[in-house]
């Protein structure tokens, strides 16, 4: 029987080829993608600034245990990318890193 893990996955691009009808909504909808609003989900939680210079997707990804960090990374960049694809957002290199929740050693302060 598999073990499944939770993986915390963070995605960041750059932004490419936007349309002017693609910057116009992204710039309209800036306010509502700030660094606050940032959150692990399974659907992701898109941020990035005025400039449209770059992004960054954060996903929580439940995964096979067996198939580890890299694997919880491809399954965010695909979602990343399907999402982008499905809002017609021009975007290019997409690289991730994953952190595996369920070993991540806590360190708590001693009294």
């Amino acid at each position: 029987m598999a073990t499944e893990h939770t993986y915390r996955v963070i995605v960041r691009g750059t932004w490419d080829g936007l349309t002017e009808e693609a910057r116009t909504r992204l710039l309209a909808e800036a306010d509502d993608h700030g660094l606050a609003q940032l959150r692990f989900t399974p659907e992701g939680s898109l941020a990035y600034d005025r400039s449209l210079t770059s992004f960054t997707y954060r996903y929580a990804v439940v995964s096979d245990a067996a198939d580890g960090e890299e694997m919880a990374a491809a399954l965010a960049e695909e979602k990343a990318e399907q999402a982008l694809r499905a809002a017609g957002l021009g975007h290019r290199g997409l690289r991730s890193s994953a952190t595996d929740l369920d070993t991540m050693k806590v360190n708590r302060k001693r009294r």
